[in-house]
Order: structure tokens, then C-alpha cells, then sequence
């Protein structure tokens, strides 16, 4: 029973964090902003006996400065303390995308030093200031999606200088667009009831970025009515009286006006919300590669998928899906229908051509159901383009943490199972197929598992470690979140064990893993350490999701899954259980009891109550 028994053997747990003497001075200040919102039960672990760097949507730079807050698809709402804030000076990003918070912006202008600001997909309303936004100079970043606002748009947002991404779609905005100068690598300001003379400088913005405006025209929309048809008009009736020509002229202009809006109308069909063109990643770039690989050609790793060209991709509309830790992904839908995903990556410049290409050569070979295939792939020296399938049904991150509709189910047990032995399934692929990497995935969590239509995980981002930037892959990813590379800098074979084993644990809790909110070294406050705490302290059953149905007579499979999670997460190593282990136990599971549910358990001296475990039954070890 070793290493079985070792995992839940009873050890005082020890708590280490590094205080400083602004540290203390954050927790007040955070304490006081959360005390601000409501319904904020999703920051369970802000409170003063954990580091702030530890806290859920804190992010803090190596020196414990703290300048990230991300508090997104929480369903918080209640007032956003904007003078609490100002106490973090040095605040670069600020997200509370798709919450519940409502009524008019807040004074944002106070946090002058914000480079990045969210707040889609909430309920904020009403118009917006004409100087809301002056002097947030570094402001780079805008997202004020899918509210209520209505009036202008600001002209406040006319002289910052760094503005380059702005995305005002779905709202009641009216007027005109300013005057923006901006080079932007992203505007949408579609679905409003804008009008007038889209900007010159706006003109090579793809068309469906101001979709939904009624009264827009010019570039990149059909253009403007000019005057030549009321010059003809008013030649060929010279000698009519005044009344007559402002008639005439009347119908002419009322005429063009249903013209364009049929024009618009037609676009609102062909495209869709919130597209963006393709070539915002800067389509010269590509096509005029440095490297001269044969004048920007995609290299295909499959031979069972129809072939595009690059040009083909950069002409296709395309979606901005997101903003990850290696650069940002596209849904681009090709002219055949076929809808792909493009990842951009910048952080691999370290690694040659002919290494590159071999290693996505490699990956490309890979065949198992549960893995999402390399379609194909495109070098540059500082830039690369991964291309995928695009997956309809999402993540099994948005599944589990995304605000769902009043009255729509979570995951219940039955797919929750399914989906963890298909990712046990495919992680045990890629084990056996790179024999010789420390880290054949590497970055495993909910976010990088996708969903087909039946719920069938798909692994992807697995394969990257030997290509990314060795810098920046230890501070993004997964694998150099655990705790043998917290402590003494290294990853082994089981390092991918212990990002299953916070993937069980964050599908039976249905909360997301604070392991992976923070940078750098000396955080430890994780997603097993809270299990392990409310496990020791209350009923069992107070860890599992309440979103989760039915679990009726699973309760003992629930169990098991939760026990082999925590021994996936033991944070000494030669503790922890090997990938073959896990899988194994993974496959025993069913979805309902059998009669002898806990007998393999109960051989080992391990007896359980269905609804709770005491300190002895069930602890890990973090021994550090």
C-alpha cells in the first residue's frame, strides 16, 4: 500500500508567505475594496491570514507589487471602490469582465497609471463623460462591450496616446465616431446607432466593425451621398421656385438614405458580431517574411485536411478570441465555411527553424481521440502561427466558471467523469509518445481542454515546452506552477500528475485554481491546500460543486476521484503518484456505487463515511 497510504497519512500543515512592509498595507486596502462589492463569495480567499500575491485575481510582480486585478466571470456586482484603488499605485491592469455590476462608469480616470481596463459584458449604463478618460495616458486597452452605455463616445479617448485596441460594440452609443488618429490593432464600435463620416484614419478597418450603425457611411461602409445628384437637380430646375428644388432635393436624400441602410443591413447578414479582420495581425508582416520562407507558405503537418494558403487566412474574416499567456487566438472562417483557430506566438524566438519545424513535424504525427491535432503551422523567426480546428462547444474552463443563464444545469457527474478519463486518456498519449520529455504537456488546465459536442475532452497547448522561450515559459506555465519548481527549481516526469491532479480537484470543486493567478516564486496557498483544510475541518461533502448533478448513488465514486486528486497534488514528489497509477485508478471509476465500493480502500485499513472523513482517512502531505 505505500505510496497509497504515504498521500493520506495525517501531516500539520504549514503556511509560508512572504510579508513586507507594503504587504500588510495591501491587505487592508483589498479587504476594504471587497467589502465594497456584493455576492463576492467568489473571492473565498481574500482574507488576512494569506498573502494578497496568493489571493484569487491578484497578480503580483517578483518584488510583491501588486499589478494585475482580474476578476472576471464572477457574477460580482455592488459598487466598484475607484478611491480604494488609487491606493494601488502601481495598478496596470484592471479586469471585472462579464460580472453583474451596473449604472454609470466609475471615476476610472483617478487610476492614471491603468494600461488595460475590462468591463464587458456587465450592466453599466447612462453616458459616459466627455473627460472620463483624460489623463490615463498609458491606457492602451479599452473593453466597454456588451453594457448599456448611451451618448457619444468620449473625445477624451482622441489624445491618448497608446490607445490601440478599443471595443465599444453593443451598446446604444449615438453620434458621430471622433476623429481617431490611432494606428489600432483592434476597433469595433458595431451594433450602436452611430452616424455619419466614418474617420479617414478608420478606413482600412474591416467593414463589420461598424456593422449595426444605421447612419454610418464612408469607408470602409458604401459611400457617402455627395452632392452631384442635387447639381443636376437644381441645373435641370433652375428656374423653379425655392419650395420646388428643397423638395427635389428632399427625395434625393431621403432616397440614398434607405439605399444605405438596405447597404448596411446586407453586411449585418453577411458577417457577424464583433469580427475583425484577419489582417489586424499585420498581414505585410507575413507576407513579406524576413526569412524568406517561401513568400509566407503555411507548412501542413496532416495529410487528411484540404489545403489553404496563407493569403487565404489573412483575407478571412476573423474573430478575436482572446488574449492568452503566449499571445492572442483568431477564429478565422475560411471561404469554404470551414472555421480555424490561429495562435500567435512570440515568446518561441529562441529556438531555430529546423528545430521548430521538426518539433511541430512531430507533434503533427500525433493521433488519439482525445488530443486536439497541429493542422499546420507558420514560421518566422520572431513570430509563429499554430493553426488548429475550431471547437464550437468551448472549454471546460467557460463551463465551469462562466456566468450561466438563470435556471441553465452545470455539469453533471456523469460528463464530469467522462470528461476527466478523457483527459486521463490523452495525457497518457502523450507520455507514451515523448518518452524522453520531462514535460510532455506541460501547460495542462481547464482552460487548454476543450469540449466536442458530446462532451469528449480534447487536449491542447500540450507539446510546447521544448519551443517556448525558457524565460517566459517558467512564468506562464502550468508545469512551473508546482511545487518541486517552487522549491528547488526543477520538473520531473510527475510534474503533469500534479496539474491532473489540480484539474480533478477544480472539476469536483468547481473552483478555479488560484495556483495559477500568480507569477513567480514563493506562493503557496493552492487549490489542494484549501480541500485538504475544509476536508480536515467539515463534512467532505462541503467540498464538492453544488452545481453539480446527479451524483445521487455516486457519492462513493465521488469520493474516489476526489482521494485519487489529492494524490496527484501531494507535494512531495517521491509521495505523489505516477501518471500509470492515476490513470489506472481514473479507469476504475464508475458513475454510480457498486456494492462494494470501497473494498480496495478498505483492504488498506481506509474506511470512509459517504458524507464525511475524518483528519486520519483523509490528508496529504505538503512537507515542504
Amino acid at each position: 500500500m505505500g505510496r497509497a497510504v504515504a498521500c493520506w497519512m495525517p501531516l500539520l500543515l504549514f503556511f509560508f508567505f512572504t510579508t513586507s512592509s507594503s504587504g500588510d498595507g495591501n491587505t487592508a486596502v483589498l479587504i476594504t475594496f471587497k467589502n465594497s462589492l456584493t455576492n463576492s463569495a467568489a473571492l473565498y480567499s481574500w482574507n488576512e491570514t494569506v498573502n494578497p500575491c496568493n489571493w484569487v485575481g491578484l497578480h503580483c510582480k517578483d518584488d510583491g507589487v501588486i499589478d494585475k486585478l482580474t476578476l472576471e466571470n464572477m457574477d460580482l456586482s455592488g459598487m466598484i471602490d475607484i478611491d480604494t484603488l488609487v491606493q494601488l499605485p502601481k495598478l496596470r491592469a484592471l479586469s471585472f469582465k462579464n460580472n453583474s455590476f451596473e449604472g454609470p462608469l466609475p471615476p476610472l480616470n483617478k487610476l492614471t497609471s491603468l494600461r488595460t481596463l475590462y468591463l464587458s459584458m456587465n450592466k453599466f449604463s447612462g453616458k459616459i463623460a466627455d473627460d472620463a478618460f483624460a489623463g490615463m495616458n498609458s491606457l492602451t486597452q479599452l473593453y466597454l462591450a456588451n453594457n448599456n452605455f448611451t451618448g457619444p463616445i468620449p473625445s477624451a479617448l482622441l489624445p491618448l496616446p497608446k490607445l490601440v485596441k478599443l471595443s465599444l460594440e453593443n451598446n446604444q452609443f449615438e453620434g458621430q465616431i471622433p476623429d481617431f488618429q490611432h494606428d489600432f490593432l483592434l476597433f469595433n464600435v458595431s451594433n450602436n446607432h452611430l452616424n455619419g463620416h466614418i474617420p479617414v484614419a478608420l478606413a482600412g478597418i474591416n467593414l463589420a466593425s461598424f456593422a449595426g450603425n444605421d447612419g454610418l457611411c464612408g469607408k470602409p461602409l458604401s459611400a457617402c451621398k455627395s452632392s452631384r445628384k442635387k447639381t443636376i437637380i437644381i441645373i435641370a430646375v433652375v428656374s423653379a421656385s425655392v419650395i420646388a428644388l428643397a423638395a427635389l432635393v428632399a427625395v434625393a436624400y431621403f432616397r440614398g438614405r434607405r439605399t444605405k441602410t438596405t447597404q448596411v443591413k446586407q453586411l449585418q447578414v453577411q458577417g457577424t458580431k464583433a469580427q475583425t479582420k484577419f489582417a489586424v495581425m499585420g498581414r505585410k508582416e507575413f507576407v513579406q517574411s524576413p526569412d524568406h520562407d517561401h513568400k509566407g507558405q503555411l507548412h501542413f503537418v496532416r495529410n487528411d485536411r484540404e489545403r489553404f494558403d496563407l493569403q487565404e487566412l489573412l483575407r478571412a474574416s476573423a474573430e478575436v478570441l482572446g488574449s492568452g499567456n503566449f499571445g492572442s487566438s483568431y477564429k478565422a472562417l475560411l471561404l469554404d465555411g470551414s472555421a480555424m483557430v490561429v495562435k500567435r506566438f512570440r515568446e518561441m524566438n529562441n529556438v531555430g527553424k529546423e528545430e521548430f519545424q521538426e518539433h511541430m513535424a512531430r507533434l503533427g504525427t500525433l493521433s488519439h481521440c482525445n488530443l486536439l491535432p497541429l493542422v499546420a503551422f507558420y514560421y518566422r523567426k520572431d513570430e509563429k502561427l499554430l493553426i488548429f480546428d475550431f471547437i464550437e462547444n468551448g472549454s471546460l474552463a467557460s463551463h465551469l466558471h462562466a456566468k450561466r443563464a438563470s435556471g441553465q444545469p452545470g455539469l453533471d457527474w456523469p460528463t464530469r467523469l467522462k470528461i476527466i478519463k478523457g483527459v486521463a486518456r490523452g495525457l497518457a498519449y502523450l507520455h507514451k509518445e515523448f518518452p524522453n520529455l520531462t514535460l510532455p504537456h506541460g501547460h495542462l488546465k481547464s482552460s487548454n481542454v476543450l469540449l466536442d459536442h458530446t462532451f469528449e475532452p480534447l487536449l491542447t497547448d500540450y507539446g510546447l515546452v521544448p519551443v517556448v522561450n525558457k524565460a517566459h515559459a517558467q512564468q506562464v506555465m502550468v508545469a512551473y506552477k508546482s511545487p518541486e519548481f517552487i522549491q528547488s527549481d526543477r520538473t520531473t516526469t510527475k510534474t503533469d500528475v500534479w496539474s491532473l491532479g489540480i484539474l480533478i480537484l477544480e472539476l469536483l470543486t468547481g473552483k478555479f485554481p488560484a495556483n495559477y493567478l500568480r507569477q513567480g516564486k514563493g506562493a503557496n496557498a493552492d487549490l489542494a491546500t484549501w480541500v485538504n483544510s475544509v476536508v480536515r475541518e467539515e463534512w467532505t461533502g462541503e467540498v464538492f460543486d453544488m452545481d453539480m448533478r446527479g451524483t445521487k448513488h455516486g457519492e462513493g465514486e465521488l469520493l474516489k476521484l476526489l482521494k485519487i486528486g489529492m494524490c496527484c497534488c501531494e507535494w512531495r514528489v517521491e509521495r505523489r503518484w505516477d501518471l500509470r497509477e492515476a490513470v489506472d485508478k481514473i479507469e476504475e471509476l464508475k458513475e454510480r456505487d457498486s456494492d462494494d465500493d470501497f473494498s480496495s480502500y478498505a483492504s488498506e485499513g481506509e474506511l470512509y463515511s459517504s458524507r464525511a472523513m475524518t483528519e486520519d482517512d483523509f490528508s496529504f502531505s505538503i512537507n515542504r
